[in-house]
């Protein structure tokens, strides 16, 4: 559909930018419909505020931006409201684009590729010779946290639901695989590590896979629960870290993570990098048309897609 130019809508401290792609993801999905089984303090907000990432044409900037002109090609991953056409988005959201990555592309990888940056680089710092777990390896962030951290050294086991995404992640930088359905993670974690177990795990999925994930990792070893896709974690307690060894746990968030301009930049200039050396290749399995959301809403409920899922106007 054509992009509407609406300059007059840049106040300011803002720039309107003209959307050429928007990315759905579970986040937006558990906003969108409510479940008894989860916790969702913003299950009401309108569909319309629920994505926060998105790659376009600035058309207009306030008075007081100097960073952004009307022309650049920008991206953000934290300015909820992205289903849309145009729309005003904070230049200090606003990342430049570098020629050599396309919109869709960082539509698609701005969200779940800045969170593995963080992941990888911040939470535990992958390096070679750790051995890390990441449950559901074939999501839109496992699949990038999966090349990044094998590319840094690491051997990476992953879960997976079915044999079809077992084989996507095993091309995505997964050593070993397991299907979660059809296997016991803990027994197959054991066996692949030889007791040993696991320097790191990284945990989207929640509740389900907790607490088998803290019996995947070593004495002293790291936990980071980063998502909710099967429900919110109940009744955790603390003293589970010390009888499982003693373990460290956190709960990060993108948002500290880019909460200032400098660390915005560096997070971003640094996943840019990855894809641009071929590091980390961001796959795109999924587009719809922007008026189809509540489509791709639906598909990405019933853990039916892959990667990363892509609204185009």
């Amino acid at each position: 559909m054509p992009l509407r130019a609406r300059p007059a809508d840049a106040g300011e401290g803002g720039s309107g930018k003209a959307e050429e792609a928007d990315h759905a993801h579970l986040r937006d999905d558990a906003r969108r419909q409510p479940d008894p089984k989860r916790d969702h303090r913003h299950a009401k907000r309108d569909q319309r505020d629920a994505e926060a990432a998105g790659a376009g044409i600035v058309e207009a900037v306030g008075p007081h931006v100097n960073d952004f002109h009307a022309g650049d090609r920008v991206a953000y991953a934290t300015a909820l409201g992205a289903y849309a056409e145009v729309r005003n988005v904070p230049a200090s959201a606003l990342v430049h684009l570098p020629a050599s990555i396309d919109d869709r592309t960082a539509a698609a990888m701005m969200l779940k590729g800045m969170t593995a940056q963080y992941l990888v680089r911040r939470t535990f710092e992958v390096k070679q010779g750790d051995t890390v777990l990441i449950q559901a390896a074939a999501g839109g962030v496992g699949l990038i946290l999966s090349q990044w951290a094998s590319f840094l050294g690491a051997t990476v086991i992953g879960t997976v639901g079915s044999k079809e995404k077992a084989e996507l992640a095993l091309a995505n930088g997964v050593d070993h695989v397991i299907l979660y359905r059809d296997e016991d993670f803990v027994h197959r974690v054991k066996e692949i590590t030889n007791g040993k177990l696991c320097d790191v795990v990284y945990d989207g999925v929640g509740q389900s896979t907790y607490p088998a994930s803290l019996d995947c990792i070593k004495p002293r070893g790291l936990w980071v629960s980063f998502g909710n896709a099967s429900g919110a974690i109940k009744n955790f307690d603390l003293l589970t870290l010390s009888q499982k060894g003693s373990l460290y746990a956190t709960r990060p968030t993108l948002a500290t993570h880019v909460a200032t301009r400098a660390d915005l930049l560096a997070t971003a200039n640094d996943l840019f990098e990855a894809v641009i050396k071929g590091a980390v290749k961001i796959p795109v399995h999924q587009t719809y048309a922007l008026r189809d959301a509540q489509t791709a809403h639906r598909d990405l409920e019933s853990r039916g897609t892959t990667g990363s899922t892509l609204l185009l106007p």
